[in-house]
């Protein structure tokens, strides 16, 4: 028998533990209409919120909160969450909490303003797309190209969302802009600050 054997077996129990303990916690979560996103955004992940979502929709045309506390991550994959939230017919409030940097952010302006809330300490950061590109010259020029037309794209959505001229969000969005919960209120990214779940409309 392997030496490490016992070690993987103890692995695979705490996951299943884990799994089996995150069964109740879904089953309220769902019951209570509430989704939450935390920590990067992925693929996988943009896959489980929207299938929630689709779910919720499905269900019901009750209103659906959303709580977000992310870094940001893969900005098509906050595309899909984006879209998705659009597209279904129950009203959709979104909580702010922590940090909503990034694509985060682009996830957290799916709704319109007065949807949108956030608590006294979070933070909130909005930037230009970063990427790497690699390869063969005319491949690298074809990225960054397409990393411009993604700046481009965002800055419009944004300037949407917040009432500031597209000029502003360019400049602002030219290295990290940092907003705390009040500067996001004057900024028109944040309709609401809360501190009890009640306060939601």
């Amino acid at each position: 028998m392997p030496l490490f054997s016992r070690f993987d077996d103890d692995d695979e129990d705490e996951e299943k533990l884990k799994s089996q303990q995150s069964i109740p916690v879904d089953k309220h979560l769902f019951e209570a209409r509430q989704v939450m996103i935390v920590g990067g955004i992925t693929q996988d992940l943009a896959r489980d919120v929207c299938q929630r979502l689709l779910a919720l929709a499905h269900v019901s045309s009750d209103p659906i909160t959303v709580i977000v506390s992310s870094p940001g991550g893969h900005v098509e994959s906050g595309d899909m969450i984006h879209d998705t939230i659009g597209m279904i017919e129950p009203k959709v409030n979104i909580l702010g909490m922590g940090w909503v940097a990034s694509a985060g952010a682009l996830i957290y302006i799916s709704v319109p303003k007065e949807q949108r809330y956030c608590t006294p300490n979070t933070r909130f950061l909005l930037h230009q797309p970063s990427g790497g590109a690699g390869g063969v010259a005319s491949d690298i020029e074809i990225q960054a190209r397409e990393i411009i037309k993604m700046r481009e794209r965002l800055d419009k959505l944004f300037a949407a969302a917040t009432g500031q001229p597209i000029e502003r969000i360019q400049k602002d969005t030219d290295r990290d802009h940092w907003m705390g919960a009040e500067e996001a209120v004057n900024y028109g990214l944040v309709g609401k600050i809360v501190s009890r779940t009640n306060e939601l409309s």
